[in-house]
């Protein structure tokens, strides 16, 4: 809702003017009646003074009660009408405001602008629901339907096979359940942020190590400069950063292809860069990637579950630090994330 640019008043002020303005326009409408019927008209009325108090107290309170109706009662009723049905799931009604007191335009700005996060919760919450449960079903039915054809007469490598297929889609399962978990965790800061001091240049060196079969797989060559860097951070959590970053790089780099990794320390931050020669990522997928459960292809056949690039920036943010990806020149896309020392 656009703020009104005009006039403000503070509804304190609004009820201070209006009492001032009741009394002296009693006085004054007085005043002027009696001039007008004595002075003017020559008619002279007997009437106590209290009486012509009251009833020029009771006309102009009507006009007070008419104008504080009209500022204020009826942008409560508004609202109290909009709140029923926010409250019935409509999260697209919102409210306008022309009024001239502050309060009544900062009310109906807060209530618009949680009117809106609120549909964006709603929004987040039946995606996530709908992802997550076609994430659970592809290896779900998966193992079912391998336990089905073990039932079955097969021969001792169709067994081998049926059995590793079953154990692939359980560790698919718990990945994406440890992945869940962490990420709420991560979101909702109830995870421990103990800290540390720890080599960080040793702690990418490991996670490379530790992925060595899927890299040597697709002989994969490596550029690696990292600059020996110690950090006061928490070791568990920024794992999980590397760990992303490098099995994304490793899964999109072609046969044969190269992976260049610099970690340096200079200024007041850590900058870790990892670049591969893979496809690249389309523009109008750059600002999508970081999102839960978004997969380049659509369709969630590739091997991951889109929760990695979004864990890895919940856990940036939270570590006070960044990440951004751009295309390379040629081909490939670089990472960079961006750490405060």
């Amino acid at each position: 809702m656009k703020q009104k640019s005009g006039l403000q008043l503070n509804i304190r002020l609004v009820f201070i003017l209006v009492a001032l303005l009741e009394i002296m326009g009693t006085l004054g409408a007085a005043s002027l009646l009696t001039y007008l019927l004595e002075d003017v008209l020559k008619i002279n009325v007997e009437l106590h003074p209290a009486v012509w108090l009251a009833i020029f107290s009771v006309g102009i309170g009507v006009a007070v009660t008419v104008v504080v109706n009209v500022l204020l009662l009826r942008p409560i009723v508004r609202m109290n009408r909009a709140m029923k049905q926010v409250a019935s799931g409509d999260f697209t009604v919102r409210l306008e405001s022309n009024s001239f007191v502050r309060e009544v335009q900062d009310s109906c700005s807060s209530f618009n602008t949680m009117v809106s996060e609120l549909g964006n919760t709603e929004t987040l919450q039946s995606d996530f629901v709908s992802n997550v449960s076609h994430e659970f079903k592809t290896p779900i039915n998966a193992i079912e339907g391998y336990a089905t054809l073990l039932q079955g007469a097969q021969t001792k490598e169709e067994q081998d096979t049926y059995v590793e297929r079953i154990l692939m889609n359980t560790q698919r399962l718990s990945t994406l359940v440890g992945n869940i978990l962490l990420l709420s965790k991560v979101s909702n800061h109830t995870i421990p942020m103990a800290k540390a001091p720890y080599r960080l240049d040793e702690q990418i060196r490991q996670v490379l190590l530790q992925m060595e079969s899927r890299w040597t797989e697709k002989e994969i060559e490596f550029d690696v400069d990292l600059d020996s860097v110690t950090i006061n951070a928490n070791e568990n959590l920024l794992y999980h950063v590397w760990s992303n970053l490098l099995s994304n790089a490793v899964k999109f780099t072609p046969e044969g292809g190269l992976i260049s990794m610099r970690l340096t320390a200079e200024g007041e931050y850590i900058d870790f860069v990892i670049e591969d020669n893979g496809p690249g990522i389309p523009e109008a997928a750059m600002e999508k990637i970081f999102h839960r459960f978004y997969q380049l292809d659509g369709t969630h056949r590739q091997e991951g579950n889109g929760l990695g690039l979004a864990l890895c920036k919940q856990i940036l943010d939270t570590c006070s630090g960044s990440v951004k990806v751009e295309n390379l020149p040629t081909q490939g896309c670089r990472f960079t994330v961006r750490l405060p020392k």
